[in-house]
């Protein structure tokens, strides 16, 4: 038999963070925290324009999408789906619109601004804690 080799879905994230020096980050179904952004479209031309595209639908910030800050896979739910994966690709992202309140759209429970110092505490992947750390430390 032939090997196949595993296909994984793409999904981009932006971390941005407002004049305030917080991050914006949003709860998923999971209950975990996670960065704005999502799958890479056919449409979307590169991954940065996603990235800004997403960021926008989901909060209604103007970003741009900055340097690339890491690559990383995410397997959720192991147990159930032992053979899934995600490679999460993050850019550091500068808010265009500072003084626009965000909003949490329909894809999200809910939206939460934190501080460097409390993203380390909350329920969220460890590879988007390092991505927010990436980008505090460049900022």
């Amino acid at each position: 038999m032939a090997y196949t080799p595993p296909t994984w879905p793409v999904s981009v994230k932006g971390v941005a963070v407002d004049s305030r020096r917080r991050v914006l980050l949003l709860k998923n179904e999971r209950e975990e925290w996670e960065l704005p952004g999502g799958r890479l479209e056919p449409s979307d031309g590169t991954p940065e324009l996603a990235v800004e595209r997403e960021i926008e639908e989901e909060t209604g910030w103007a970003v741009k999408a900055g340097p690339l800050l890491d690559v990383w896979i995410y397997q959720p739910l192991p147990v159930t789906m032992p053979d899934r994966r995600v490679v999460i690709v993050t850019y550091g992202c500068s808010v265009l619109t500072p003084d626009k309140i965000p909003v949490v759209s329909h894809e999200h429970k809910q939206l939460g601004m934190f501080t460097a110092d409390e993203v380390p505490g909350l329920t969220m992947p460890d590879g988007y804690k390092q991505s927010i750390a990436a980008w505090y430390a460049r900022m």
